[in-house]
């Protein structure tokens, strides 16, 4: 079964107010993008908005073609865990460099937090219209070919803030249910 997104129809053709992904605590609405060539690992990147820059960017320790056979199948938790130190303590959750990441339960490596490249603001300028929804971006050269093509995947996260050691993305889907299950936890231990 392939997962399904529809585009969503917003009141008024406005984007709700988002809170940024810096406010402290409760929980927040923000957009997430996970993306990346065919034969290449998946990045994901948290925005404000679709027309914002990105505010964090982690290269997961995943190729694009399991994530896409791991979605189809319609539940992915991805966990992505560092360990506590007093040096730590006072460091925002999101501004630690490595993760170890889990998918489904099982350890794949690690997920690594890096500036946002080019490439990548390139991705995210030509998806800026995009609020929500799931596609393929065509190579940028004829070179390139389909090995050029860039799938990706937006969507709406509720970011919910457990503690100064513990955050979560859980994918909202426009019309309730369709679609795939998604959820992305960011946890010091």
């Amino acid at each position: 079964m392939t997962p399904v997104c529809k585009l969503p129809s917003l009141p008024g053709g406005r984007l709700p107010d988002t809170k940024s992904v810096a406010s402290g605590g409760g929980s927040s609405r923000i957009t997430g993008t996970l993306f990346g060539y065919r034969k290449g690992r998946v990045s994901f990147s948290i925005q404000d908005n679709p027309r914002t820059l990105p505010t964090l960017v982690v290269e997961l320790a995943m190729q694009t073609l399991v994530l896409q056979k791991e979605l189809s199948a319609g539940m992915l938790r991805i966990a992505l865990e560092c360990e506590k130190s007093p040096e730590k303590e006072k460091m925002n959750l999101l501004h630690e460099p490595v993760w170890t990441m889990f998918c489904n339960g099982k350890k794949n490596g690690y997920g690594v937090k890096r500036e946002a490249t080019e490439e990548d603001l390139h991705v995210m300028e030509v998806l800026k219209a995009v609020s929500m929804g799931a596609g393929v971006l065509p190579p940028r050269s004829e070179e390139e070919g389909v090995d050029g093509e860039m799938a990706y995947m937006r969507a709406h996260f509720e970011r919910v803030v457990g503690s100064k050691d513990s955050e979560s993305l859980y994918m909202l889907s426009p019309d309730g249910h369709n679609g795939p299950d998604l959820s992305i936890f960011f946890v010091r231990i």
